[in-house]
């Protein structure tokens, strides 16, 4: 095996020890309570069934049957989460025809940042991962199941409904897909009409007419964004079936791999071939997951999210430990923004079963590690119906070589994000989709406190040199670190005009990070006294994303802090949020309030 993978593997291991080997007691000592079930009183038992029917009530009053939790991040205002609307009475009536039951244990917040690009509401977006992560515990806190079922895709949604579900680290617990939307028009004209309509050259009617005919009906959006990183890394850690993330909501094989996750659940239970998600979720799966991520140039956001569901499970992962796997993992697809393909494109030319297998043909994956079905080998296969029977078959080699890449011509020796460091702080940037031209800059400092301050003086013609747009204030702790996509149309025009520009931040981005150098999650943030809050117009900064360096060539020594004074937290609900902003982490801790260590 690949001893850099192995190296991480053991450090990881090492590092968490102590606290994994306390969450695995906890696991250990609830799997040996046996179900909760059947210890709680018959009052709890009688609120439990009181809603169900005669049949429903006698199975889960009967010790000896099984009943499935479905948490839920069903929406209809959502196109990825619409599908999930049907998806428990499907999952109910598979269990009930095997003799057991199902209940909805509870609902979760699913927002989009899609609609909260550049608005008030994206400034919860980030918490409301953390949020989710309580939510699905509270659903679980009833203690009336023998595992769980989750309903969610998107970007904060998952990782959350993962988070929550590892305090219950006992229970048996599946992600349940719904699949993408079908391709609508191209990514890159999709590009080209924002970049026209920021430089003032279409009208915004003619930019509606684009976007609606770009998200057009349900399913996850088709550009390979945080939601779409999340379905493909959780599937290489073995936590839905084999190659069923980017399945079409509405084909008759997405039904039928729904109503074999429910019969899957049984086989793994207590009373079965007993996987625990406390078990499928380790180190080694935690790294299967990193180098899928990278070697397919997923989305940023997860530099955050996969150090905070990590320590979920008693592991500590660092930046450090995911630049290293970087350095060592090539990237084998190119997924809009790091190519022109869609998941879809992705998903007719092997998707992810042949990522995998042709990882593992370069020894980058590790092959012992518990799935919630059979092994990681049979994660090297796909799904199809053959008589309207679901069996799964050897992925061929690659529909197209220009999408994902065979294991001896990979598109690039190492994987798709970057680690850079300096005296500025430590930060994060996305290398697949960025031109080796344009990964090294050395500019004045354009200094801005958000984007819309960015956006304001681009359209009073401002910019006429190459720089380094610094957008600070935007990390956790200030705003809950809001993503910030109205600058993208702004740099790509600016690049465009022959200009060399990157953009500094402790903002995110995610994965529609694309040609524009970003080197973003800046910590410490500038909030919490980071250097960026010392930097001011004109200050010379070198970024290097090939050496890992990004250095201001100022003395910063004694130099003052500045920025805003008041801070806005007040409306669009942002004022419940306070606690959040004074507890959480920072970016290279997970940007979490659930695990401070200071609390």
């Amino acid at each position: 095996m690949n001893p850099t993978i192995v190296a991480v593997t053991e450090r990881i291991a090492k590092r968490s020890h102590n606290l994994r080997q306390a969450y695995l007691q906890r696991l250990d000592a609830a799997a040996q309570e046996g179900p909760k079930r059947g210890q709680i009183s018959c009052g709890n038992l009688a609120h439990t069934v009181a809603a169900c029917s005669h049949s429903q009530k006698n199975q889960i009053l009967d010790l000896t049957r099984l009943n499935m939790a479905i948490v839920t991040a069903y929406n209809d205002m959502l196109s990825a989460h619409q599908p999930y609307q049907y998806y428990p009475d499907e999952l109910k009536k598979v269990l009930t025809d095997l003799g057991h039951s199902a209940q909805v244990a509870g609902g979760v917040a699913a927002m989009c940042d899609g609609v909260t690009q550049g608005q008030d509401g994206m400034e919860l977006s980030l918490f409301s991962r953390d949020n989710i992560a309580q939510s699905t515990a509270i659903a679980l806190s009833h203690q009336t199941f023998d595992g769980t079922l989750l309903l969610g895709i998107c970007d904060k949604i998952a990782p959350g409904q993962l988070m929550g579900a590892l305090s219950f680290s006992h229970l048996p617990t599946m992600f349940v897909p719904a699949g993408p939307m079908t391709t609508g028009i191209s990514n890159e004209e999709k590009v080209t009409v924002r970049q026209r309509y920021a430089a003032g050259q279409t009208d915004k009617h003619a930019l509606q007419e684009m976007e609606c005919q770009a998200y057009h009906s349900p399913g996850t959006c088709t550009f390979y964004g945080t939601a779409n990183t999340n379905q493909l890394v959780f599937e290489a850690m073995g936590l839905m079936l084999p190659g069923s993330a980017f399945v079409h909501p509405d084909s008759p094989l997405r039904h039928e791999l729904t109503a074999f996750s429910a019969r899957q659940m049984v086989k793994i239970s207590r009373s079965g071939d007993y996987r625990p998600i406390g078990r499928v979720v380790d180190e080694k799966s935690l790294v299967n997951g990193l180098v899928a991520l990278l070697a397919s140039g997923g989305s940023t956001n997860h530099t955050i999210h996969m150090v905070a569901l990590a320590r979920a499970a008693g592991l500590i992962l660092t930046w450090d430990d995911i630049a290293e796997l970087s350095a060592a993992v090539p990237l084998m697809a190119r997924i809009y923004p790091n190519g022109p393909a869609d998941v879809n494109q992705f998903h007719a030319a092997g998707g992810v079963p042949l990522l995998l297998k042709t990882l593992n043909e370069q020894q980058m994956l590790h092959t012992d590690v518990l799935t919630c079905y059979g092994t990681l080998a049979d994660y090297f296969k796909v799904p199809t119906l053959i008589n309207d029977q679901l069996v799964w078959q050897d992925v061929p080699k690659s529909s197209n070589p220009e999408i994902i890449a065979s294991a001896s011509e990979p598109f690039s020796s190492h994987g798709g994000l970057a680690l850079l460091a300096g005296n500025l702080g430590r930060g994060v940037m996305k290398i697949s989709a960025v031109k080796p031209i344009h990964r090294k800059i050395c500019a004045p400092a354009r200094v801005f406190d958000s984007q819309n301050a960015v956006e304001a003086a681009y359209k009073r013609d401002e910019f006429q040199q190459d720089c380094v747009i610094v957008v600070r204030y935007n990390g956790p702790s200030a705003n809950g670190m809001p993503e910030l996509h109205k600058l993208m149309p702004i740099l790509a025009n600016l690049m465009k005009q022959g200009l060399q520009v990157a953009l500094i931040t402790d903002g995110r981005l995610s994965g529609a990070s694309g040609k524009v150098p970003s080197v973003l999650h800046i910590t410490p943030e500038a909030k919490r006294g980071g250097p960026l809050s010392q930097l001011k117009d004109g200050d010379i900064i070198a970024i290097d994303a090939e050496s890992g360096s990004m250095m201001c060539h100022s003395d910063l020594t004694n130099r003052p802090i500045t920025g805003p004074q008041q801070w806005q937290q007040q409306g669009c609900g942002r004022e419940l949020f306070t606690a959040f902003r004074h507890c959480v982490t920072s970016a290279e801790q997970g940007a979490t309030i659930l695990f401070n260590p200071e609390f």
